[in-house]
């Protein structure tokens, strides 16, 4: 099994690596034509690229797309997006606390599609395996500290990426005034993402809505539910919060929170599974850069 894996990691980082190749030369392309469109020297990198001005006559026809467009960066998503429902397994760090336990617990209610595992003393080695031999597709682990959660894991599998958040502000649902008690509704929810605009901020998107079923209302009008949960990006902070609703009229909703509310930070993207502590880091934050103004990220 672990030789499986290693060949399929390997595989994926080689047709990604061939992808990135090919978007290189459809960016030199589309150079070169605008080059000789409007009669300006080229770069010497490209000029000296004896190969690149052979093909360009066969390669005339092709489409000019940048790295960014050709190069799909989230096709870890791209096999079975929208496809087929997600399995999300949501587990805590090893001996959690009476209320890291609760709050895993809710957090399990936020995806209609996903089971909570007790740890136990299950390394994470065994944990990603076990996940991936029952067929999950991802892993959410909540961490805390002296019984406050503090930080969130989303791992993607079997390939990553791992998305490493801190919490803040994390409010359970018995602590929400006026909240909903009692059963919480497992409908599929619709989901609302805010202000994610940047490069980073769509891939941060992408991963979090792939957590979530496709809802799709033709084939699955019985399960969609009155379920809002809403992703909304200040500052690099993302607010989560976790409605229902009810129409008071044709034009009008009247909204209840259910919770939990909780405040995530992004901090780290790394390549790989949680057990991969190798993993090659896609990106990080950096606290102490000295800067002349506030960077926003996402």
């Amino acid at each position: 099994m672990i030789r499986k894996q290693a060949r399929q990691r390997r595989d994926y980082l080689y047709r990604k690596a061939l992808t990135l190749r090919d978007a290189e030369i459809s960016e030199k392309r589309a150079k070169l034509r605008a080059s000789l469109a409007q009669g300006k020297p080229l770069d010497r990198n490209i000029a000296n690229d004896s190969a690149l001005r052979k093909d360009f006559q066969y390669d005339e026809s092709r489409p000019d797309l940048t790295a960014e467009e050709q190069l799909d960066i989230d096709d870890e998503y791209a096999a079975l997006s929208g496809l087929v429902e997600p399995r999300v397994l949501v587990t805590t760090s090893r001996d959690p606390s009476t209320r890291l336990a609760s709050f895993s617990k809710e957090i399990r209610l936020l995806f209609p599609t996903a089971i909570r595992l007790n740890r136990g003393n299950l390394i994470v080695s065994d944990l990603v395996r076990s996940a991936e031999s029952a067929g999950l597709t991802d892993i959410v682990m909540v961490h805390e500290h002296r019984g406050v959660p503090t930080s969130l894991q989303i791992s993607h599998l079997p390939h990553g990426p791992v998305l490493s958040f801190s919490l803040h502000n994390v409010v359970e649902r018995s602590q929400i005034p006026n909240s909903i008690k009692g059963t919480v509704s497992e409908a599929y929810p619709h989901l609302i993402f805010d202000s994610f605009t940047t490069r980073l901020g769509e891939r941060v998107c992408k991963a979090l809505k792939h957590l979530f079923p496709p809802m799709d209302p033709i084939t699955n009008k019985s399960k969609v539910g009155n379920r809002v949960i809403t992703f909304k990006n200040n500052d690099d902070n993302i607010e989560v919060r976790h409605h229902v609703y009810v129409r008071t009229g044709y034009d009008s909703v009247e909204l209840s929170e259910v919770g939990p509310r909780m405040t995530m930070r992004l901090f780290e993207i790394r390549g790989g599974t949680l057990d991969n502590k190798d993993g090659d880091v896609e990106w990080h934050i950096s606290s102490y850069t000295r800067t002349s103004r506030k960077k926003n990220y996402l």
